[in-house]
């Protein structure tokens, strides 16, 4: 069953959850490959094929190796690959994007605040819960990926 676009749809919903993006991806202190790092992080755990595909080549275009990009999901497990501070994000972004599992531990929360500044730990779940938010208009609505066979 095809789907409606929902950025036709509600343009200025689509404008509003844009300008959090925007704030996340040009005005924080954070790297811009940890943000996209974040960003299919988030998506992976919520399934969302069309913003894996995006921001998996985001992080390739950014100079990240396609070898380390594959290994995300499982990053627990091949974690020599990432810095610390790549840890603590991903593991903030597990414990942020399922959080009624999580409740959001003490310990991630001690390991995240150990990696960042107050002001980086917050825009860094800002960016969090803004890609929980696109992910769930693209599953909602079906939105391709742009991968081709």
């Amino acid at each position: 069953m095809s789907r409606l676009n929902w950025f036709e749809a509600s343009p200025e919903g689509a404008k509003a959850l844009g300008g959090i993006h925007q704030y996340v991806t040009k005005s924080t202190n954070l790297p811009d490959q940890l943000v996209h790092l974040v960003f299919l992080r988030v998506s992976q755990i919520n399934g969302c094929a069309h913003c894996i595909d995006i921001h998996s080549r985001d992080l390739i275009k950014g100079g990240m190796s396609v070898e380390k990009t594959l290994l995300v999901p499982v990053w627990h497990e091949a974690e020599y690959l990432f810095t610390e501070q790549e840890r603590a994000a991903l593991a903030w972004t597990e414990e942020v994007t399922l959080v009624s599992e999580t409740h959001v531990s003490d310990e991630a929360y001690a390991a995240a605040s150990a990696a960042f500044s107050p002001k980086d730990l917050v825009d860094l779940t800002i960016t969090i819960g803004a890609m929980n938010a696109f992910n769930r208009m693209g599953v909602s609505f079906r939105v391709k990926p742009a991968a081709k066979a």
